[in-house]
């Protein structure tokens, strides 16, 4: 005769509670994890924003200081008038509102770049240093003949010049722009250190 072995009730309720425990802890397991990936996934992304802010923070570059000229003589607005670098003598007399009708329109060179805190004076047609037009005087303040404004015959009258290295002078003027130290005449074909030095006292920038 065949035994029948049964377990006691209270032993099948142990494991029926066993069994929903398990559950519970692989639930809370599952959502520990989930929530551990979430986080990690911030984490990473917040690195990734940070690291392109860099270029954003520098891509904004300082404005690029300008200079100031004086334009004068013939124009229609004369006065101070800020400018960008990199501007030329065209660009200053535009400022200034333009030649006036008697302006001398070829005794200025248009293309050249003008320099922080130069003077651009445009010459009225036939003008003469004492006529009062405001055109350029080539013999400044004591008797000193201003390198960036004597005529031909002005630097004629200098001491071991005459009308060749005058020419000579005027032609590097308008080539290279205004002297802005009596140094350069130097770079004057036909001025030596001798030259140089008995025109030292005489002339001025």
């Amino acid at each position: 005769m065949t035994e029948t072995l049964e377990s006691p009730p209270g032993a099948l309720a142990a494991r029926r509670r066993l069994g929903v425990g398990a559950v519970i802890v692989l639930v809370l397991i599952a959502f520990a994890v989930t929530i551990g990936i979430g986080m990690l996934r911030g984490v990473s992304g917040t690195q990734e924003v940070s690291a392109a802010s860099p270029p954003l923070a520098t891509a904004l570059a300082p404005p690029q200081a300008g200079l100031y000229v004086h334009v004068a003589g013939a124009v229609r607005a004369p006065g101070l008038y800020r400018l960008a670098a990199g501007d030329r003598v065209a660009d200053a007399v535009a400022r200034a509102g333009g030649f006036t009708d008697d302006a001398e329109r070829a005794g200025v060179n248009l293309a050249r770049p003008v320099a922080d805190g130069e003077q651009i004076v445009v010459p009225v047609v036939g003008a003469t240093p004492d006529d009062g037009t405001g055109a350029a005087h080539g013999t400044a303040a004591g008797g000193l003949v201003d390198l960036n404004t004597a005529t031909r015959e002005e630097l004629d009258a200098l001491p071991r010049v005459g009308p060749a290295i005058a020419d000579r002078i005027i032609a590097w003027r308008k080539e290279n722009g205004r002297f802005t130290s009596v140094d350069d005449l130097g770079s004057v074909p036909g001025i030596g250190d001798k030259m140089l030095d008995g025109l030292r006292d005489l002339v001025r920038v």
